[in-house]
């Protein structure tokens, strides 16, 4: 028999917190029953499209979702459904643009149509009227409501839908084994970032306003002032990376945070972390407050991280009000040591290896 082919619909695969977990659930299936594709709202490649295409993977590349183009975006929609009649599940991540999708999915007569919420917020700007649009097509198309966390299920769905019980947390699970401790790993990677002997802070995340690093290089200078024997490992990409080049430069910083760019090797660079520092504006549940937690890590976070995201009761949480000087007390203050929690996790269920069969089971008893 051929496998189940399910639909993922992602704005694209970079190496972002949704599509590391998909890919964290891919890689695990048993792709003789089950097979991801990808639909994608971006014409160029994604970090992971590679591997999605080795793995046996099929990417569709839609126009972009954005005011002026919804019209196209629909046609193409509504193609796409009429020539693929192998879809029966379609598994949506783009929040309340799900809405667009699985309304197009719905009149082509798929049955099995997945909304998945991945945020707990979004800042007001001039997206708002087309989202509130855009949420609006989600009533009545959605068959199966997803979300990483309660309150991201509240986010998207509303408080009434969400405590129906109707939402289900599948929890961003992360491959343990990749982040158990390995002392040869720590070292090594160590070496080659040469940062031996040095206390190392460590943060993953694409560089946009969600993600504050305006005010994490603030905290940094401020614990630097106090303790010259510590770095600091920025990872990720984004179009504030050279703004906060510019205010590294600016404060003398320099030869103490590192730019490492966007990276495959997540996991060891987490084994060479001593502490790991987030301090987003918001957040649904980062699957990088996993990976960090499962690596051992303490983590310092604020308070728009949903408290949900503390597995291991290792995760500080402070109101970004309380200022940069606040923040680097408490860092400068805080047990750097690493606390083994693999254990931990794999009980509380953020371990992918144990969460694919329930998702598996999932799609197989939905296609019909």
């Amino acid at each position: 028999m051929e496998p189940i082919r399910v639909l993922q619909v992602v704005t694209i695969m970079n190496r972002g917190g949704l599509e590391t977990m998909l890919m964290n659930y891919y890689r695990k299936l048993d792709k003789t029953k089950i097979q991801f594709d990808f639909m994608t709202n971006r014409l160029e490649r994604g970090h992971y499209d590679d591997e999605i295409e080795a793995l046996g993977g099929k990417i569709y590349r839609l126009s972009p979702i954005k005011p002026g183009n919804y019209n196209k975006y629909f046609k193409e929609l509504d193609e796409f459904f009429k020539e693929h009649k192998e879809y029966k599940v379609v598994h949506s991540h783009i929040n309340e643009n799900s809405g667009f999708v699985l309304k197009a999915a719905k009149k082509a007569g798929i049955q099995c149509r997945i909304a998945h919420s991945h945020l707990s917020d979004l800042k007001l700007d001039y997206k708002y009227p087309f989202r509130v649009y855009a949420r609006r097509n989600l009533k009545g198309n959605v068959s199966d409501y997803f979300a990483c966390s309660k309150r991201a299920g509240e986010w998207l769905f509303g408080k009434e839908i969400s405590n129906s019980g109707k939402v289900t947390v599948l929890n961003n699970a992360v491959d343990t084994d990749k982040f158990r401790f390995n002392e040869e790993v720590r070292n090594n990677i160590r070496r080659k970032l040469d940062v031996e002997g040095k206390k190392v802070i460590g943060h993953v995340g694409r560089f946009n306003p969600q993600k504050n690093h305006e005010f994490l290089i603030d905290v940094f200078n401020e614990i630097y002032k106090k303790d010259k024997d510590i770095v600091l490992l920025l990872v990720g990409d984004g179009y504030l990376k050279e703004k906060i080049e510019e205010k590294v430069n600016k404060l003398g910083l320099d030869k103490s945070v590192k730019f490492l760019g966007v990276r495959e090797d997540i996991s060891e660079l987490m084994q060479a972390m001593d502490l790991f520092l987030f301090p987003s504006q918001f957040e649904g549940l980062a699957v990088v407050m996993v990976e960090a937690q499962a690596a051992g890590l303490k983590v310092i976070t604020s308070t728009g991280v949903t408290k949900e995201s503390d597995i291991t009761n290792n995760v500080e949480f402070i109101e970004l009000s309380k200022g940069a000087e606040y923040w680097a007390d408490i860092i400068i203050n805080s047990d750097f040591k690493k606390k083994d929690s693999i254990k931990m996790m794999i009980s509380k269920g953020y371990d992918s290896t144990n969460n694919v069969k329930w998702l598996s089971d999932f799609y197989t008893n939905k296609y019909v």
